[in-house]
């Protein structure tokens, strides 16, 4: 259950260039949020489903001309796409469609990494220097949290350590056992 806090205790990470906490990621004022999306981009559930809702029509009408233009069979696992915000606080939506866990075992985890660092350059392609993820594979796509949270932060680092002009990224989570999780088996160092 929710305590309704918008931001609970920040824990920052790489001098304050990420910070964890738990929050929604829909109010996030950053140059752009990412969708935990589903390939067919058409909305769905969880963050999915909220981002949509929140963000308004412009968000789906420009999924389905990505759908039409660059992606008629639908957007493939560990890829990333962009849109406008919409009506969210945020520029831009970057919508990734993470590994469905125990589908492609062999390839799970280079996929979860892969929405993580597509996301980050597609971020920075569009000058957007300040990002917010969520917790990407671990609802619904049932990907363990403590598998999840070392190869996210494992490709976020990579990623920062490679490009010096991205300011901040934000992994913001739906409920403090989920953000506990993540502190344990995160390793950002």
């Amino acid at each position: 259950m929710s305590s309704g806090i918008e931001h609970q205790a920040e824990a920052p990470f790489l001098n304050r260039r990420v910070l964890a906490f738990v929050g929604d990621i829909t109010k996030q004022r950053v140059g752009a949020i990412v969708n935990a999306a589903n390939s067919t981009l058409l909305g769905g559930g969880g963050v999915d489903g909220a981002i949509h809702y929140a963000g308004g029509p412009k968000i789906l009408e420009e999924c389905k001309a990505i759908r039409k233009t660059n992606y008629p069979q639908g957007l493939p696992t560990g890829e990333a796409v962009i849109t406008t915000g919409g009506d969210l606080p945020s520029e831009f939506v970057i919508h990734t469609v993470g590994p469905i866990y125990g589908r492609d075992q062999e390839l799970q985890a280079d996929q979860l990494s892969a929405c993580y660092k597509n996301s980050l350059l597609l971020a920075a392609q569009n000058n957007v220097r300040t990002i917010a993820f969520p917790s990407i594979s671990t609802g619904a796509f049932g990907y363990p949290q403590a598998e999840a949270a070392s190869i996210s932060s494992a490709a976020i680092r990579d990623f920062l350590a490679w490009d010096l002009e991205f300011e901040q990224v934000q992994l913001v989570f739906f409920q403090p056992r989920d953000l506990r999780v993540f502190l344990q088996y995160q390793i950002f160092g």
